[in-house]
C-alpha cells in the first residue's frame, strides 16, 4: 500500500522504533496520530505537527477513541518489554490484551491494514542464520511468549476477517533516544566509572544490532510492496556484534580504557538468547539492502547516545 498519502495510527509512538517511523510518515506526506501510555516512551520525541492522544491500550475505551474510520493503516508498536515488568503475568496479558484491543477496534470500524512488531526472541534458541520459515517456533522468555500469541491473533485476523497484516521480526534496534538496552547501559555505567565496566554473562553472547534508521525504512518498504494476506519478514543485519565488541567500541568512542569484570555464565538473564542472527534473505528479496553492518550501527548509535547523555550527567554531577 501507498504511504505516502495514507491517514496512519501508530500505537507506542513516543518510544525508540515508534517515534523515527512517525517523523518518516510525516516527512513522507502522511497524516500521522499518535497513541501512547508514555510509560516508557518521551512526549517530547512525538512531532507538534502530529496528533498526539495518551492512551492506555489495555483500556478498550480508549482504544475506541483512538482507532476511527479515517485510518488506512495502524502500525501497533506498543508493547510491554521484558524490562519494563517483574511481573511476567502482567507482561503476557497486558501485551496480548493491547493488541486484541487494537485488532477488535480495527474491526470494528472496517480498518484492515496493520503492521506489528514482532521480535527475533519468538524463535528461541534456533541455528543461525534463522530464516522466517524456521519451525517449531519456541520462545525461552515471556517477553518472546507474548509476541508469539500476538502474531497467533494478527494470523487469525489476517486468515479468517480479510485483514492485511506485516509482522516484523526485529533484531536489536539501536539508536538515539534509547534506554535500557546494552549501549545506553555501558554508556551509563562508564560515565559513573570510567574506570571499571561490568558485563553480563561472559560477554560472549553474539547478536544483530539494527539502526533505527534503517528498520524504519525497511518497515515502510515491506508494507508498500508486499501484499499477501500475512507477511512476516525478518528486519537485522548480517553481521553480529558480541557484547565484549560493544564494550570495545564504546570505550574507544568515550576515549577510556576500563577493566572488564563479567557475571558469567552463557547468558545475561534468564530468557536471554546467548547468540541471535536472523535471515534477511526474504527482506532483500523484496528490494531493500542495508548499509551499516551490526559494528556500524552500534558505533554509530552509541556516537548519538554519548552526545546525549553526557549533558546529563555533567548536569548530574554540578
Amino acid at each position: 500500500m501507498k504511504l505516502s498519502d495514507a491517514h496512519v495510527l501508530v500505537t507506542g509512538g513516543a518510544g525508540l522504533v515508534g517515534s523515527h517511523l512517525t517523523q518518516h510518515l510525516l516527512d513522507d506526506g502522511a497524516t500521522v496520530r499518535v497513541a501512547d501510555d508514555l510509560s516508557k516512551g518521551d512526549r517530547q520525541r512525538i512531532p507538534d505537527a502530529v496528533e498526539f492522544i495518551q492512551a492506555d491500550l489495555t483500556e478498550k475505551d480508549d482504544v475506541d477513541q483512538i482507532i476511527t474510520d479515517d485510518l488506512d493503516i495502524v502500525f501497533h508498536f506498543a508493547a510491554y518489554t521484558d524490562t519494563n515488568y517483574d511481573d511476567d503475568r502482567t507482561l503476557f496479558e497486558e501485551n496480548t490484551e493491547m493488541t486484541y484491543n487494537v485488532l477488535e477496534c480495527m474491526q470494528e470500524v472496517d480498518v484492515s491494514n496493520i503492521a506489528f512488531t514482532s521480535s527475533s526472541t519468538v524463535y528461541g534458541e534456533a541455528p543461525m542464520p534463522t530464516p522466517e520459515d524456521y519451525a517449531p517456533l519456541e520462545p525461552i522468555s515471556i517477553y518472546g511468549s507474548s509476541k508469539l500469541a500476538d502474531e497467533g491473533l494478527i494470523s487469525t485476523y489476517a486468515h479468517s476477517y480479510d485483514f492485511t497484516a506485516w509482522v516484523f521480526r526485529f533484531a536489536n534496534i539501536v539508536g538515539p533516544h534509547q534506554r535500557g538496552n546494552v549501549v545506553p547501559d555501558f554508556i551509563e555505567k562508564l560515565l559513573e566509572d570510567p574506570e571499571e565496566l561490568e558485563i553480563l554473562g561472559d560477554g560472549r553472547q553474539e547478536k544483530s544490532y539494527m539502526h533505527v534508521d534503517e528498520c524504519v525504512d525497511a518497515i515502510c518498504h515491506v508494507v508498500e510492496h508486499a501484499d499477501k494476506d500475512l507477511n512476516t519478514y525478518n528486519l537485522g543485519t548480517r553481521t553480529t556484534t558480541s557484547v565484549t565488541a560493544i564494550a570495545d567500541i564504546i570505550s574507544e568512542e568515550m576515549e577510556l580504557d576500563p577493566d572488564y569484570s563479567y557475571t558469567g555464565g552463557d547468558r545475561g538473564w534468564t530468557g536471554d538468547v546467548p547468540k541471535m542472527r536472523l535471515s534477511i534473505e526474504k527482506l532483500a528479496s523484496l528490494g531493500w539492502e542495508l548499509s551499516m553492518s551490526s559494528h556500524e550501527a552500534v558505533r554509530r548509535s552509541a556516537r548519538e547516545l554519548i552526545g546525549e547523555l553526557t549533558p546529563e550527567y555533567i548536569a548530574t554531577d554540578s
